[in-house]
């Protein structure tokens, strides 16, 4: 199982990973796990299409990395049936805490804080190795990749889900646009450095999936609607905005009277998506997939 430091409950992973593992275990960790039933309301459509695209099977062995608070390896659980089994591995204790309570009872899915980087899997065990969102924070993505292929059966298969580039993405950009009136842009982050659109690039994927050991790679573009309000109108949107993402990350540390402001503002930019109770803004994903031979 996963080693962890005896002095907290946090794993202990590759040395270039421990700023995420920090980040993901301190308040953003339980801010995400708060929002769990939230964000997978939001990503269904996401989840949707990766598991479409994965084409699981009853009875198969699957590890879902960067699995949060379980939703994915949940679904995937069910299809693969009591044959089946399904491994979710995190870096984050409080998201894995969720993970482990929503889970229904009887499912064949187990949780694991470990870094996928450097966790011992069992060589050539698992058929399928899945992800929503989870792998684009390595440090040294080709090293935690040729890990994973190692874990991977000759037939194993990947499929994962990543953003594409920040245009394509104004569910997430319109409302940051909006905070950047009032607070200092957020640093610029290099073509390589670890973050939710570090695997933007259909050149960077190839190549660390191709350096990795994986072939057959293909990479699908998928056009998303994504109700940020997730049917509970525009006050809820702009709370979502504000409690996680790259707008919450901007005004962090900065006083109320501007988080204030910038909360104003991100209402008058997100009012021309409002309908009803959705507000309804354009996201895209990858779809990726491969082979481990």
């Amino acid at each position: 199982m996963a080693r962890r430091n005896s002095v907290t409950d946090t794993p202990t992973g590759h040395d270039l990973n421990a700023d995420q593992i920090a980040y993901w275990n301190g308040p953003a960790g339980q801010r995400w796990t708060d929002r769990q039933a939230s964000q997978d309301v939001l990503l269904a459509p996401v989840s949707g299409l990766l598991i479409d695209r994965a084409a699981v099977k009853a009875g198969e062995r699957i590890f879902d990395v960067g699995c949060g608070c379980g939703g994915t390896a949940i679904a995937l659980a069910q299809l693969v049936g009591p044959a089946g089994h399904v491994l979710g591995i995190d870096i984050s204790a409080p998201m894995l805490a969720r993970a482990r309570q929503v889970a229904p009872a009887g499912l064949p899915v187990e949780f694991v804080l470990a870094d996928a980087t450097v966790y011992p899997f069992e060589p050539a065990s698992f058929d399928l190795l899945v992800s929503r969102f989870g792998v684009m924070f390595f440090a040294e993505p080709v090293v935690a990749f040729a890990n994973m292929r190692r874990a991977l059966k000759p037939s194993g298969r990947l499929a994962f889900a990543c953003w594409r580039e920040p245009r394509e993405n104004p569910w997430m950009m319109a409302p940051l646009q909006a905070v950047y009136q009032h607070v200092p842009k957020l640093p610029p982050q290099g073509p390589d450095d670890p973050g939710p659109f570090a695997f933007a690039s259909e050149a960077r994927v190839h190549r660390i999936l191709g350096e990795a050991g994986f072939s057959g790679i293909a990479m699908e573009a998928c056009a998303l609607s994504l109700d940020i309000a997730i049917g509970k109108g525009l006050d809820a949107a702009v709370e979502a905005v504000l409690e996680i993402g790259p707008a919450h990350r901007a005004l962090e540390g900065h006083p109320a009277e501007v988080v204030a402001a910038a909360k104003d503002s991100i209402r008058e930019t997100l009012a021309p998506f409002s309908k009803g109770n959705m507000v309804t803004l354009g996201g895209s994903i990858w779809i990726v997939t491969a082979r481990a031979s």
